[in-house]
C-alpha cells in the first residue's frame, strides 16, 4: 500500500472508528501502546493541523471512542491509579513539546527578520485587529441585507451607523499600522512579521480578507488551542498544589476541581509523582512563557 493511500487510509478509520473500516480492535484495552494517549486524554495535534503546512500525518496509534469511553469511565470510577496521573503527565509533556518547538521557530524566524519580539507583536496584533473588524464590517453589511429584506428600517439605519463606526476605527488602526511600517525601512524583510500564536510570516501589504482567513485558519486555531491547554493544564497544578497534593496527583472525576479520594502515607503513586517534580517545577516556568500569548 502506497504511503497516501495508508495516509488516507488511517485517517478514515480515525473519523469512523476502526469497526467500520473492518479492524477487529475487540483485544484491545484503551492501557495498550497501541492507543493514542493524547486521544484519551484530550486532543491528539496529529488531528489539529491536517490539510495545513503542518500536517504531521495520520496518527499511528489507535483513536477509537469505544475505547476514550471505556478509559474515562475507568478514571472516574478509580481516580487514585497512578496510571491515570502517568497518561496526563505524559499527555501534558507532549502538548508541551509541539508548542516549544512552534515558539523556537518563532524566535528563529524573528531572528531572520531583525526585529525585536515587542516590535513584531505591536504590528501583529493591529493586523489582527484590523482583521476582526473586517470580519464585523462583512457581517454587518449582511445584516443589513436581512433587515432591508424584512422592511426594518430602523434597525437597518442603527446597523448602518455602527459600521460606519468601524469603518472609522479599522481606518484609524491602518494608519497606526503604516505608521509603524514606515519607521522599519524599506526592506522586503522589514514589511513582514511573524504570527506570534503559530509562527506563520505575515505581510503588511496582506489584504484585510487574507490576514482574516489566517487568524481564522485551521494551523492558527490548532496552535491557539494547544496554547490554551498548557493555561488549562497550570491552572489545574495550581489548584492540586493548593489543596496540599503532589503536583503529579490525579483530581477527582473529570471537571470537579476536587483533589481525589484516598489520603494515607505516599504509596507507590506519591513516588512515581515526586520523581517527576523537577520536571513539573520546569514546565510551570514554561507555562508562564507560553501564556503571554493569550
Amino acid at each position: 500500500m502506497g504511503r497516501l493511500a495508508e495516509m488516507q487510509r488511517k485517517l478514515l478509520e480515525q473519523m469512523m472508528g476502526p469497526e467500520a473500516m473492518g479492524v477487529s480492535n475487540a483485544n484491545l484495552h484503551w492501557s495498550d501502546e497501541k492507543v493514542c494517549r493524547n486521544f484519551l486524554c484530550g486532543t491528539c495535534p496529529h488531528t489539529l493541523f491536517t490539510n495545513t503546512k503542518m500536517d504531521l500525518g495520520a496518527c499511528p496509534k489507535s483513536h477509537t471512542e469505544r475505547l476514550k469511553t471505556e478509559f474515562l469511565a475507568a478514571r472516574e470510577q478509580n481516580p487514585t491509579d497512578p496510571i491515570f496521573a502517568r497518561f496526563q503527565a505524559e499527555y501534558e509533556s507532549n502538548i508541551f513539546a509541539f508548542v516549544d518547538e512552534c515558539d523556537r521557530r518563532i524566535r528563529a524566524a524573528h531572528r531572520r527578520l531583525e526585529k525585536t519580539p515587542e516590535e513584531n507583536a505591536k504590528t501583529t496584533n493591529l493586523m489582527r485587529e484590523i482583521a476582526e473588524i473586517e470580519l464585523a464590517i462583512q457581517g454587518g453589511t449582511e445584516k443589513i441585507e436581512t433587515l432591508g429584506e424584512q422592511g426594518k428600517v430602523e434597525e437597518s439605519m442603527r446597523e448602518m451607523a455602527a459600521i460606519e463606526a468601524l469603518k472609522s476605527e479599522k481606518a484609524d488602526k491602518e494608519r497606526e499600522l503604516q505608521q509603524l511600517t514606515d519607521t522599519s525601512g524599506a526592506s522586503g524583510h522589514q514589511k513582514l512579521r511573524v504570527c506570534d500564536v503559530c509562527g506563520a510570516y505575515l505581510s503588511v501589504l496582506d489584504s484585510d480578507r487574507r490576514l482574516a482567513d489566517h487568524f481564522g485558519g485551521k494551523m492558527h486555531l490548532g496552535y491557539h488551542e494547544l496554547r490554551n491547554m498548557l493555561v488549562k493544564f497550570k491552572e489545574e497544578r495550581e489548584k492540586r498544589k493548593a489543596a496540599g497534593q503532589p503536583v503529579g496527583a490525579p483530581m477527582g472525576p473529570p471537571g470537579s476541581g476536587t483533589p481525589a479520594p484516598g489520603g494515607g502515607p505516599p504509596g507507590r503513586g506519591e513516588r512515581d509523582y515526586r520523581s517527576s517534580r523537577d520536571d513539573y517545577r520546569e514546565r510551570d516556568r514554561g507555562y508562564d512563557r507560553h501564556s503571554r500569548y493569550e
